[in-house]
């Protein structure tokens, strides 16, 4: 089912999560209704889709501000020393790509980023494409048992396997994260079912990325229920697969749901360019 405003229409790619939004031009002024459409469909669907933009990173940005303000990370060495643009860089010979495992960005802040803007500037003609997963039918799809104890755990949430010396990601491949040794574990407890402040909605909130281990248990002793949830919330029925073109944008909703960077471009290059938006501490 689809619904225009205008020339807004918004066509949903997947049962579960995802719609292409077209008729509008993201890197010119939106207006009012514009930018709450935007944000209604990425409230209703967890990630929106565009096709076809044009954006400098001043429009970039400027497209991103319309819904809060820009979040700085604190992992990546910046490419041209801009602390809120990433740019997420494949070279030929890379083993690694960033985000090639499921996971929500950034959970090992104290805040992490509400949500993420990324802009396809060169890409390959085929492969690269990127996965999303519904968090709120992950934790809709729990029985009452497990729902009921799951919501009075936390988890441990850290990058320590994501940066710093110990990690070996930088010889991998060209997107560089801080490895030298001044680089301090970021580490965060946060709820395994976390809230939506907007919409209320209860949504797991645990990755295989960052996530460690829960409250007062040792690591081995979490790791089979976390093993558990990492499958469960990435279920095939809880997803959709987003092919990338020169020119397209994603923006997800990082509080709802999980995404995952497929590395099957070969010998391709690839750029593309990531900002992300200020979030609060989950709940």
């Amino acid at each position: 089912m689809s619904s225009a405003v205008s020339q807004v229409v918004i066509r949903p790619v997947a049962g579960a999560i995802g719609a292409e939004i077209s008729g509008i031009d993201i890197g010119g002024p939106l207006s009012p209704q514009d930018v709450a459409r935007i944000n209604e469909a990425l409230l209703a669907h967890c990630v929106v889709f565009f096709r076809g933009q044009d954006l400098s990173l001043d429009q970039h940005k400027a497209f991103t501000r319309n819904f809060g303000t820009l979040y700085a990370h604190p992992m990546f060495v910046s490419e041209d020393g801009d602390p809120h643009a990433i740019h997420i860089v494949r070279a030929p010979g890379d083993k690694m790509v960033v985000g090639d495992d499921w996971h929500s960005d950034t959970t090992f802040a104290a805040a992490p980023p509400m949500g993420s803007v990324l802009y396809g500037v060169d890409v390959p003609q085929y492969g690269g494409d990127t996965m999303f997963a519904n968090q709120y039918l992950a934790y809709e799809a729990l029985s009452p048992g497990m729902k009921r104890m799951l919501e009075a755990l936390r988890a441990v949430h850290s990058d320590r396997n994501r940066a710093g010396p110990q990690a070996v990601l930088n010889a991998a491949r060209a997107t560089k994260v801080r490895e030298d040794a001044n680089w301090r574990e970021t580490i965060n407890l946060h709820p395994v079912v976390r809230t939506h402040p907007v919409t209320g909605r209860k949504a797991l909130y645990v990755n295989r990325m960052t996530t460690l281990g829960l409250e007062d248990m040792k690591e081995e002793e979490s790791r089979p229920l976390l093993e558990f949830l990492f499958v469960h919330a990435v279920r095939p029925e809880f997803t959709c697969r987003f092919r990338w073109e020169n020119g397209s944008v994603a923006f997800w909703d990082n509080r709802c749901c999980q995404h995952f960077a497929i590395n099957d471009t070969g010998h391709a290059s690839r750029r593309m360019r990531r900002l992300q938006l200020n979030g609060d501490r989950p709940f």
